[in-house]
């Protein structure tokens, strides 16, 4: 077990001196302060933060941003968890096929945790309790044209089905903010 310690600990009640205990990479308590090895002095030890909506692009735009360059900004950024979202990479996450591609496309790049949003498009609800199955946290849409032909906008006609699908699998549904 790895102890860590501040006079500057972020804890549910506020900032305090504190001892961070490590097992296994989970946090296993917080306890007083006592000085000894590990002590960070005055350096704020805070939880990680989890970034639901990055963009990664990988496969097919790694130029604009990949799982490597994505996960090694967030590390360096404190963010311990990131939600990747399913347009942009080539092909949109939009079936358990897709999925599949993008998880590979991942495989030894990682530097943090990462989930995956799928996505709701037009012709579509036939796949999404697959990828839930497959480990997809949840799904988006848009109710506008986003900007990536691949990734359709969805209308009432494809969100009740989709409604319906995700309440059976209790996952949720992220509506795009539109103008």
């Amino acid at each position: 077990m790895a102890v860590f310690r501040s006079q500057r600990v972020l804890t549910p009640e506020g900032i305090r001196p504190a001892c961070v205990h490590v097992d296994e990479g989970r946090i296993a308590a917080v306890t007083e302060y006592e000085p000894g090895p590990g002590d960070y002095g005055d350096a704020l030890i805070m939880p990680g933060v989890v970034d639901t909506h990055v963009h990664v692009n990988e496969p097919g735009r790694t130029e604009w941003e990949g799982f490597r360059t994505a996960t090694e900004a967030a590390a360096v950024g404190g963010i311990t968890s990131i939600v990747d979202m399913p347009l942009n990479s080539v092909p949109v996450t939009t079936t358990l096929e897709a999925f599949q591609i993008k998880r590979e496309a991942a495989r030894g790049q990682l530097r943090v945790d990462v989930g995956y949003w799928g996505g709701v498009v037009p012709g579509n609800v036939s796949h999404l309790s697959t990828m839930v199955e497959a480990g997809v946290l949840g799904f988006k849409c848009f109710l506008i044209d986003s900007g990536i032909a691949e990734f359709g906008w969805v209308d009432e006609r494809h969100l009740r089905p989709a409604m319906e699908e995700l309440s059976r699998c209790r996952a949720p549904l992220l509506v795009h903010a539109e103008v």
